[in-house]
């Protein structure tokens, strides 16, 4: 049995990640069923990001790799707008899945919650995934060629 019938996370899913792989797991491990919220286009562009994939393609990647990676695993990806999406309003959701970087969110949403009178949700913290110099590994990183999506440091060329 496991610990949560139904929790959710959100991000941004640029370039699939160790550490992507590891908040997926976690999410699965933990939970009968994972509610994933995908960073619209917009979204993202408010945030200040500069994804190289477009919503629809990082859909299909993150739906590749969660059938790949978890194929027993039962979740719902669902276009995230905002902050929260539907960890605000679903009153079943029982806990949010963060990384260390924002574990913040997770008080954010409690209080959110409280002021529509649903119950808070426990928050689950994941360690970020340090790629093999010891430094977290990151989409940022990764395009910058400085790791790949393992975080196995690349040559530098000189």
């Amino acid at each position: 049995m496991l610990k949560f019938s139904l929790i959710a996370m959100g991000g941004t899913f640029d370039i699939i990640h160790q550490g992507h792989i590891t908040l997926l797991s976690t999410g699965f491990e933990i939970s009968d069923k994972v509610i994933i919220g995908l960073t619209s286009d917009e979204f993202v562009q408010k945030k200040g990001k500069t994804p190289l994939h477009k919503y629809d393609e990082r859909l299909k990647n993150l739906t590749l790799t969660i059938f790949k990676k978890f194929p027993d695993a039962y979740f719902e990806i669902i276009q995230l707008n905002n902050d929260f999406g539907p960890a605000v309003l679903e009153k079943e959701v029982q806990a949010l899945v963060v990384s260390d970087e924002t574990s913040d969110q997770g008080n954010v949403l409690n209080k959110l919650r409280s002021e529509r009178n649903l119950s808070p949700v426990e928050i689950i913290t994941v360690p970020m995934f340090l790629a093999k110099d010891g430094v977290r590994i990151s989409t940022t990183r990764i395009k910058n060629s400085e790791i790949d999506s393992d975080g196995n440091l690349l040559p530098i060329d000189k």
